[in-house]
């Protein structure tokens, strides 16, 4: 139970009464007294603030943190580093198996010691959603949904005991069952209460809810007034196990919203513009808080896809205060009346509401006025990069252009040389066909370059908004009034972030239009968006593969990024709902939607994309089939599951009996020194490079969570095992074994490693042989040759998913160090937390400046137990040619707490050395 402050050195603490309740705040508007007037105080800030004042002990919270906060004020930045306590901790089972594991070894490793394993609990409530795990086998069926959750749960049956071990074993940890909805709109449409409220040492308190998941779009719930962002598994156990989340006063980019939508823009339209604009300026790492008058007409599920996004556009969170938009949401969802109450006292007596007119002082500011949003996607392999719906099929044709110039370039060179042309040409012309084709059901269909092989509404993003589910409804309705189909090439899905969706999807009288047009539902939870895409039909692969076309999928997601969709689909397209219906009816991306038609009608006449778009009028008239009482139907039983979860047994220990045989929950070996000395820090000599990486490398190209090829490194050990490939399942459902995860590491088929020329495919060479090996082969034997690894990389290594397996694999490869042009935030605290060391070249030096090739040998010179944050340190390089160089690196160990957490060896070894001690 978490212990709050009695030193309360400004006397802040105070009753408020709410109706019959009383509770016990740390009242902000008591400190004005005492450091000047904050009611201009960005709200978010304000949210850190109540933090420092409830957890002040002068040990990790002290006075001077306290006005350094207050004080932001005086110049919108701050170097001063402080120690925030989330109330709870969100999880999903990709992110979440992986730390229950971790857990489970802690125990184990209590044990050993001689040790209480109970001391390993969770001391924060711990929410783990199960959302990750439906794959799209079966689609455009009415059996699909049970089909697919039948296979989830044989594929995942090991991984689903386990956790129910740890729901029973471990307090404080609850865990929602596999076919309920995606962890970020269960906790916005339920487990968020945005004013929390708890009892200790018999006095109840109240105070801001915040929380810290284990997954990027964690900051989804900022649109509903509660602060929250995505941290790495291991940040978020050692949040769990008591320990603050260290970090400094961030900057505050205000971005200030007014005027409404047009008709027939949506929500996704304003969120990939916003996207745009906020990457463009540059906010990794800061706070963005929207206000402006246009809020007052701004849905919450609208803010909640703004707020989404935040990781798309860099910035640690997307905050929305708390208004009457806020409470009428908390109204529809069924909370209770009480709660509501509190929240609307709460938020006005600590300047924590939104009122007409307010203009908090920011760093910086923004400002869009909505009325100038047009239709939009985002693509072809980056949600930043917007293009309006006109340009799609010219954008496409570009890149199409740059992918095809090295094949039309080699074969120029081979017609010069008297050679042949492309190894795909050659392919082509030995077939009995002219233009490429698939069989499906017996008739022959083209398929081309930018044809759409999946159209899946998916993802969290957008299906927690009623607005954009309802409209793609609509649009399937006048589609098949009108007398089109979606293609049969186009593999459609409909994946709900909640089971609410359904109702009123049904409610509204939609459901039979979707699944005439084949989104019919398939399951509840991330599904395409996170690469569970299944496969496609084996005529369409064999074609994609055969003529190495360049298609196309389009999705109602927030993640595009290659690889990640499908392996096959290079090209991927993040839309509204309605818009991922469109495609599907019109079955490519060299369409231009505005101007052409999407296909032909009954009545022989061409049907364009504005005969089928729903009017705002239709919209609206849908939506008030949105009701109360659907929220209290689904969210009633929310942890109890169907049949199948509760017949899973589990065994009743406190510790996990680990099987040897399980190739899916394995003992990690990151505690098997637990019991000896730590280790001092000694300088990195006579490392080798094990890859050189380019820019925005992201954690899905460090550690896949899409399918495992049967002839890549853990294909290679699963079949070892005796699991047959089709058995394989994902490396998202694998995370709780080790030895998967790191065979998975840099082992993404779009990888390019620079030191074989760019070529894609997790391979390097092993340089004292000159052999390619996989990135995994050659690690391991630089490993039985005691050689030290580093990884060479560009801008913004790291973006994406917060997996803790990008760095805890990473480490268990080897590399003792990462040297980058920048970091994604929430990656450079995963290494940090690995023990791994995140290196920065400084200002206008890279690799290609300092011509790293990867031949090199590097030693990293100044450190010791004496490191310090933002050190620089100093980089010998051995040349082949016998020459040597020297470049200065910063240290991204930023904080003093990341430096005892580096010191021991990590996060998590920190934690438990401290256990252990007391």
């Amino acid at each position: 139970m978490a212990k709050y402050s009695d030193i309360n050195s400004f006397n802040t603490l105070e009753t408020l009464t709410v109706g019959s309740e009383h509770y016990q705040i740390f009242n902000l508007s008591k400190l004005q007294v005492q450091l000047g007037d904050l009611s201009r105080l960005p709200k978010s800030l304000k949210v850190l603030l109540e933090n420092l004042l409830r957890f002040e002990d002068q040990l990790t919270v002290k006075t001077e943190h306290i006005y350094a906060l207050a004080g932001w004020l005086n110049n919108q930045t701050s170097e001063q580093e402080i120690q925030y306590r989330p109330a709870r901790v969100l999880m999903q089972d990709f992110t979440g198996v992986p730390a229950v594991v971790d857990l489970a070894a802690m125990r184990a490793a209590v044990a050993k010691a001689g040790g209480d394993p109970e001391k390993i609990n969770p001391l924060s409530p711990v929410d783990l959603v199960i959302d990750h795990s439906v794959m799209v086998d079966y689609f455009a069926s009415p059996q699909a949904f049970e089909q697919n959750v039948a296979i989830e749960m044989q594929r995942n049956g090991e991984r689903y005991q386990f956790l129910r071990w740890g729901q029973a074993a471990l307090n404080q940890f609850r865990v929602v069952p596999p076919g309920t909805g995606i962890c970020h709109q269960v906790n916005l449409e339920y487990l968020a209460q945005v004013v929390w409220s708890n009892e200790v040492d018999g006095q109840r308190f109240a105070f801001p809810d915040t929380l810290v998941g284990t997954d990027s779009h964690t900051t989804m719930i900022n649109g509903l007034g509660v602060l929250g962002w995505g941290v790495g598994g291991i940040e978020a156990e050692a949040a769990m196990l008591g320990q603050p989340i260290s970090m400094l006063i961030p900057e505050v980019i205000g971005f200030k919203l007014t005027g409404k939508l047009k008709e027939g823009i949506t929500a996704t339209d304003l969120v990939l513009t916003i996207t745009q604009i906020l990457r463009k300026k540059g906010v990794v790492g800061k706070f963005v808080e929207f206000y402006g008058d246009g809020l007052a007409d701004l849905p919450l599920a609208d803010r909640a896809t703004i707020a989404n996004m935040a990781p798309e556009y860099g910035a640690t969170c997307g905050f929305f205060p708390i208004d009457e938009v806020t409470l009428s949401y908390l109204r529809l969802t069924g909370r209770q009346p009480e709660r509501i109450a509190l929240v609307e006292a709460y938020s006005k007596l600590q300047g924590l509401w939104r009122n007409p007119g307010d203009e908090p002082v920011f760093t910086d500011t923004l400002a869009l006025d909505m009325s100038t949003v047009e239709a939009s996607l985002a693509g072809p392999k980056r949600p930043q990069d917007r293009v309006l719906l006109s340009q799609v099929p010219k954008t496409f044709a570009a890149f199409m252009d740059l992918t095809l110039k090295p094949v039309k370039e080699e074969k120029e060179r081979l017609e010069n040389e008297g050679g042949g042309g492309t190894a795909v040409e050659a392919k082509q012309a030995n077939l009995p066909h002219e233009n490429p084709f698939c069989m499906i059901e017996g008739k022959k269909y083209p398929l081309q370059h930018g044809d759409v092989v999946i159209s899946a509404i998916t993802s969290c993003t957008n299906t927690s908004n009623p607005s954009v589910m309802l409209a793609a409804g609509l649009l399937a309705k006048k589609a098949l009034e009108k007398g089109l189909q979606r293609k049969p090439w186009v593999k459609s899905s409909l994946a709900p972030g909640s089971k609410v969706v359904s109702d009123y999807l049904d409610a509204a009288g939609l459901t039979p239009y979707l699944n005439r047009l084949g989104y019919n539902l398939v399951g509840y939870g991330c599904t395409t968006c996170i690469g569970n895409s299944g496969p496609l039909p084996e005529a369409i692969e064999e074609a994609v593969q055969c003529f190495d076309l360049n298609v196309a999928s389009v999705l109602s997601g927030n993640r595009n990024f290659e690889g990640r969709v499908h392996p096959l689909v290079k090209t991927n397209w993040l839309a509204s709902p309605p818009l991922v219906v469109a495609y599907g009816l019109v079955g490519n991306i060299r369409t231009d939607l505005t101007a052409e038609p999407i296909g032909e009608g009954f009545d022989g006449q061409a049907v364009y994309l504005k005969d089928i778009w729903p009017t705002q009028v239709e919209i609206d008239a849908a939506l008030q089939n949105v009701n109360t009482e659907m929220f209290h139907k689904e969210y009633a039983e929310v942890f109890e599951g169907d049949a199948k979860w509760k017949a899973i047994q589990i065994p009743q220990s406190q510790t996990y009996a680990w099987d040897e045989q399980s190739t899916y929950i394995r003992h990690p070996p990151f505690f098997a020194e637990i019991d000896q000395p730590v280790r001092p820090i000694q300088q990195i000599k006579l490392a080798r490079i094990l890859a050189v990486l380019g820019d925005s490398v992201t954690t899905d190209h460090i550690s896949p969570a899409g399918n495992i090829k049967k002839d890549s490194p853990a294909g290679r050990y699963l079949q070892q095992q005796g699991v047959d490939a089709k058995d394989f399942n994902s490396y998202g459902s694998r995370r709780g074994n080790h030895e998967v995860m790191m065979r998975g590491t840099f082992a993404n088929i779009r990888i390019k490693n620079e030191m074989l020329g760019g070529e894609e495919g997790g391979n390097t060479l092993h340089i004292p042989s000159a052999e390619k090996l996989s990135i995994y082969d050659a690690a391991m034997r630089y490993q039985a040759e005691q050689t030290p690894l580093v990884i060479i990389a560009g801008k913004e290594y790291g973006t994406g998913s917060s997996r803790d397996w990008a760095a805890k694999g990473t480490n268990l490869l080897g590399v003792k160090a990462v040297i980058a042009e920048s970091f994604e935030r929430i990656h450079r605290s995963n290494l940090v937390g690995m023990g791994v060391l995140p290196l920065q070249f400084v200002e206008g030096q890279n690799r290609q400046i300092l011509n790293l090739t990867g031949h090199e040998t590097l030693s990293i010179l100044g450190l010791s137990d004496d490191i310090h944050p933002h050190q620089m340190l100093e980089v010998d390089v051995q040349h082949t040619d016998g020459t040597c160089s020297h470049f200065q690196v910063l240290c991204r160990i930023d904080t003093l707490n990341e430096v005892e957490y580096f010191k021991a060896g990590g996060i998590l070894h920190y934690v438990l050395r401290n256990l252990l001690a007391s």
